[in-house]
Formats: structure tokens, sequence, C-alpha cells
């Protein structure tokens, strides 16, 4: 019996990219959280969203669920967040 091991990377480098900058406050912002719809997710991004406002001043919190839980931020939804100046996404089980 022989043994075969199978080397699992890419022949080719992964794309670079960067880093957002990181905003200097939330005072006054618009961010978006993209949830995956789980039932645990609701009320954490209830009392994430609460705190966002109360407490850094963000003037707008947009939340959206995906379609699908385990697949990528649909289309639209990213998008929409073209025009958001942080995004938070989330998962809950």
């Amino acid at each position: 019996m022989s043994l075969e091991i199978l080397d699992p990377t890419h022949e080719t480098a992964a794309a670079g990219f960067a880093m957002a900058g990181r905003l200097a406050t939330l005072k006054g912002m618009t961010v978006g959280i993209i949830s995956n719809g789980k039932f645990g997710s609701v009320p954490f991004f209830d009392a994430f969203e609460n705190a966002l406002v109360e407490s850094y001043g963000v003037a707008k919190v947009v939340r959206r669920t995906k379609s699908n839980y385990s697949a990528p931020a649909d289309p639209d939804i990213m998008d929409e967040a073209q025009e958001w100046n942080a995004l938070i996404a989330g998962i809950g089980d």
C-alpha cells in the first residue's frame, strides 16, 4: 500500500489587495451590518446597533441579511454597501 500526499496550494498567487483605511471616528457615519440570518444573530446585532448609536454616535445603521447563510453576500447588498462608511459582517448560531 502506498500513500499519496497532495499539495493543497493553488498554483497561482492570490491577487493582492489593500486593507481599507481606518476611520478616525464613527460619529455621524453610516455603518452597514450584513448578517447570515441565523437565529442567534438578531439579538446580538440589536445590542450592537444600539451600542454603535448610543456610544459611538453612528448616524445610521443599515442591516441586511444574506439570502443564503453559507454563501457570499448578494450582489445587490454589495452594491448598496458602496454607500456605507463602514461594514460589519457577522454570523450567529
